[in-house]
């Protein structure tokens, strides 16, 4: 890559930086509706800070404006921020407008239609998945892919289950699930000589599962579908089988 397509791409990053901060701004601000130091607000109580609700999308929301500054001062350094002014890194670019409109559709529809509907570990892992192997190379085909299958499960508990997410139902869950399944096959079909393709299954399982259960039971949280099907089983047996061991 030469210094032109470099500074071309700085510039990009300048906007796409501007784009982050502006989505991560609105989330926080959204956040906000949820109590945090106690109190009840739009029918949402916290009897205090470490069991809110607002704390893990503020911690996600947070982390992201963070990245997206960081994203931003390199671009500036670089020279992003007058390449971009100057209008000259604005031109089309067909890989460049794919993968932000991939990356918007997956982001989408995980927040919109699967968190709220969805077992935590199952829509989370499918996210993972699907970020992993369609971002990694930059392979135009593996995002739009991607991004379909998120869509396509993300579509269907909207339609299925909308205005109200229905914790009881699994059919979602199961489609979900069935999708993450299919795409990981997927992974590890494309994993060959590639180590990151090859963690990919592993990380997408054991960072859900941990986070979910940090949420739950370390720091008390109000998990997104408690009665999801993979962490109802987690939160029975921990209460059922793992706790009575811990204290006798």
């Amino acid at each position: 890559m030469d210094d032109d397509d470099t500074a071309v791409l700085r510039a990009r990053d300048f906007w796409g930086a501007l784009v982050l901060i502006g989505v991560s701004v609105f989330f926080l601000w959204r956040t906000l509706d949820i109590p945090l130091w106690g109190g009840n607000r739009a029918g949402v109580s916290a009897a205090s800070w470490y069991n809110s609700a607002a704390i893990v999308p503020l911690g996600i929301f947070s982390a992201m404006l963070v990245l997206s500054i960081i994203l931003l001062i390199i671009a500036i350094r670089a020279g992003g921020a007058q390449r971009a002014l100057t209008a000259v890194g604005i031109g089309w670019n067909r890989a460049e407008a794919i993968r932000f409109t991939t990356i918007g559709i997956i982001l989408f529809f995980y927040i919109a239609g699967l968190v709220p509907r969805v077992d935590f570990v199952i829509c989370s892992g499918l996210l993972i998945t699907a970020l992993t192997f369609g971002f990694h190379q930059g392979q135009v085909k593996r995002m739009i892919l991607s991004a379909s299958v998120v869509a396509m499960c993300g579509a269907y508990t909207l339609v299925q289950h909308l205005p109200q997410s229905e914790w009881g139902a699994h059919d979602d869950d199961v489609v979900t699930l069935i999708a993450w399944a299919g795409l990981t096959l997927i992974v590890l079909a494309s994993a060959r000589g590639d180590r990151v393709l090859k963690a990919c299954p592993v990380i997408a399982v054991t960072a859900p599962v941990l986070l979910v259960c940090a949420m739950a039971f370390g720091f008390r949280q109000n998990v997104p579908n408690r009665g999801g099907l993979i962490f109802k089983q987690i939160e029975y047996h921990y209460y059922v089988t793992l706790r009575p061991i811990w204290r006798s």
